[in-house]
């Protein structure tokens, strides 16, 4: 079975210029405590990377600093990923990134396919 060439892997990582574009301004920011030791751009494509892999945080590969250590501790991933989640972010990242690639016509929407159906539970 041969695949169609203008299909496209799913994202695992986003370059700085599309990360701006689609992503920053969506995305709440902290107010209160230090900054993040990392870019936000780097936080939000671990997070891309865990849920491309599937994979518990705990397991998600990290690079590592010039001292050998992780350059962040998984569970502050988590949280960041948790709290764009709560605030809704995510889906206003989803949400804005289609509007705008829809406006600049770049959405194809030739196939689409939307499944509707219901199964009925059966009592008994």
């Amino acid at each position: 079975m041969t695949g169609n060439p203008c299909w496209q892997a799913i994202p695992t990582k986003l370059s700085e210029a599309q990360f701006e574009q689609f992503v920053l301004p969506h995305l709440s920011l902290g107010r209160r405590g230090p900054p993040p030791t990392l870019p936000l751009h780097r936080l939000f494509n671990y997070i891309l990377r865990a849920l491309y892999m599937g994979c518990q945080w705990k397991m998600l590969p990290i690079d590592r600093n010039a001292k050998g250590c992780p350059e962040i501790h998984y569970t502050r991933i988590y949280r960041i990923f948790r709290r764009w989640q709560a605030d809704g972010c995510i889906d206003a990242i989803f949400s804005g990134s289609v509007h705008q690639l829809h406006q600049d016509q770049l959405l194809d929407l030739s196939v689409i396919h939307g499944d509707g159906t219901t199964t009925a539970a059966k009592k008994g």
